[in-house]
């Protein structure tokens, strides 16, 4: 008898068909976003699960489901799953690093362009029939080459941002947890590392590019915001809860920055109102990874976590090593 396994939220249908060789798959191909005692209840009997971000698993679902071996999410970030407590279970996590770190950093490029150049605020008034004629001084954007590039979290993403920079005669300076190697700063060129502050201090264009943690909530709020340039850009592809929004709203409002970029917020998709009155925003729906080829890469790594770990092989992606048992 194949392994019982449940499949969130809605996917594409060659996942089910390729997870199904495999397992008694129950899907969602309905696409309803299960509440916590409905995820819990289907969960009943299911060894596996297909996990995707808008689900919390926390230490109570997983008492609450004794048959449960495996949480494999398709998403980087892994915030949404206790894994101590999973690991308390004897409960493998995993999730799908890598394959969408280039896309990720075209993103990241994507919003701090637009953002600089002040598209999204273009395009509204293009279509808005306000566009009669053109002046010397129209929606004057901030230059991307020549100036200097903060990225804050330099794991594989933020080097892969770095890398881009160098088409555009860029300084890159860089805040981690742990200093690069010497190596890795030359690859990601030539990148310095500075403390936060500084970093925020002496940036034009800033990018979050680390994993959300409670260590990290807010990270950048108000204080963090007044230090940054009125000319800066901030753009968030990392995610909600590192950013005030609250403060960044209040900052964009009062020009103390010039402009941001967001692909993620706090308590998506529910975000701040106060975002969509703002013109000097630009503002798109957690598309980071939202490529063909990419999302696509990322559903057969989450399926191929998951397959491994109820076949008994460890998973590539696995988070916590220790509920592994061979």
């Amino acid at each position: 008898m194949k392994p019982k396994i449940l499949v969130t939220r809605a996917i594409f249908p060659k996942i089910i068909e390729y997870l199904s060789a495999h397992f008694d798959v129950e899907d969602n191909q309905s696409d309803e976003v299960y509440n916590d005692a409905e995820l819990m209840r289907r969960l009943q009997g299911k060894a596996g699960v297909f996990a995707n971000p808008s689900h919390k698993f926390a230490s109570e679902l997983f008492n609450a489901c004794p048959d449960l071996k495996a949480v494999c999410t398709m998403a980087v970030g892994f915030n949404n799953i206790d894994v101590p407590a999973a690991t308390s279970a004897g409960i493998m996590v995993t999730n799908t690093p890598d394959v969408l770190n280039e896309t990720t950093a075209d993103f990241a490029w994507t919003l701090m362009m637009a953002a600089a150049r002040r598209v999204s605020e273009s395009e509204r008034y293009l279509r808005a029939g306000q566009w009669q004629k053109s002046k010397y001084d129209d929606l004057l954007g901030r230059d991307v080459h020549g100036s200097t590039l903060g990225i804050i979290g330099m794991g594989r993403i933020g080097r892969a941002v770095a890398r881009r920079s160098m088409g555009f005669n860029m300084k890159v300076v860089y805040h981690n947890r742990t200093r690069l190697t010497p190596e890795l700063e030359v690859a990601a060129n030539h990148a310095q590392y500075l403390a936060l502050n500084e970093l925020l201090r002496t940036a034009d264009h800033v990018i979050l590019v680390l994993p959300y943690s409670p260590a990290v909530h807010h990270l950048i709020g108000a204080e963090q915001l007044a230090l940054m340039k009125p000319t800066a850009t901030l753009v968030n592809i990392a995610r909600g809860g590192i950013v005030d929004d609250a403060a960044l709203i209040a900052a964009l409002k009062a020009g103390q920055i010039a402009t941001a970029g967001l692909d993620v917020f706090e308590n998506e998709p529910a975000l701040n109102p106060e975002f969509l009155t703002l013109k000097n925003v630009v503002l798109t729906s957690h598309i980071g990874s939202a490529s063909v080829s990419t999302r696509d890469a990322m559903a057969y790594c989450a399926a191929d976590n998951l397959i491994s770990a109820l076949s008994g092989e460890r998973p590539a992606n696995l988070l916590n090593a220790t509920a592994f048992k061979s």
